[in-house]
């Protein structure tokens, strides 16, 4: 039994170590943890790429770290598994401050679609129904999605047509901000539907109309018929 325990035990750490490892695991495949640079690397040779991604050749590692520092650059294994090991001559600090810069400038260009909700009553009247009707465009022209939803309180679930023509007068106000995702559905008591900012075309620019073309002018001294 205590044999058992233990394997339970190696296999729960292996796992353990396995996810934590992948975790840490850089988009080139190496463990930042366990890349290895300048007098941490082991190897007897390795094969050198040049700070302009030029090959070198294959020397060994203390040859390799004096033209990195003849450069006041850094030697870094890139590839550990090869065979030879291969390690670029680079600035290592700069090259994982560009790392972070081109992270960051890439969730800056995401764009986080979010879904706000506009609530409607069946029995709004004509200046409401405009001010929510308003926040709707507002919301689909800040690339947002909208969800209109009508509550049916007690009876008013007998009036569900008239939710409806609501939701449904919406879709033709705003027609031409918005595109409808999903059309008018009930569930239990409460009655929506999603619309969808609409992709702008573009701006296509009216094509300017081609200037009137000159007719040249009559050669001079030329006989002149009526």
């Amino acid at each position: 039994m205590a044999g058992s325990v233990r394997r339970l035990l190696a296999a729960a750490c292996y796992t353990f170590q396995a996810s934590f490892r992948s975790e840490r695991t850089t988009e080139d495949g190496i463990d930042k943890r366990f890349i290895r640079m300048n007098e941490r690397i082991r190897a007897r040779e390795v094969r050198v790429i040049g700070d302009e991604g030029e090959q070198i050749g294959i020397m060994p590692p203390f040859e390799a770290l004096k033209m990195a520092r003849e450069k006041n650059l850094d030697l870094v294994e890139i590839s550990p598994t090869a065979q030879p090991p291969v390690c670029r001559i680079m600035d290592y600090g700069k090259f994982l401050y560009q790392n972070e810069k081109r992270e960051r400038e890439a969730k800056k260009k995401q764009k986080t679609i979010t879904v706000k909700e506009v609530k409607f009553r069946i029995n709004v009247d004509d200046h409401d129904y405009d001010t929510k009707k308003n926040h709707v465009l507002r919301f689909l022209d800040e690339g947002d999605k909208v969800k209109a939803t009508i509550f049916f309180r007690g009876r008013e679930m007998t009036r569900q047509s008239l939710g409806r023509q609501i939701l449904e007068r919406l879709i033709k106000d705003v027609e031409h901000k918005g595109l409808v995702e999903f059309r008018p559905r009930q569930e239990g008591n409460t009655l929506h539907l999603i619309l969808a900012p609409k992709k702008d075309a573009g701006g296509a620019k009216e094509s300017k109309p081609a200037p009137p073309k000159i007719a040249p002018p009559p050669p001079q001294g030329g006989a002149q018929t009526a």
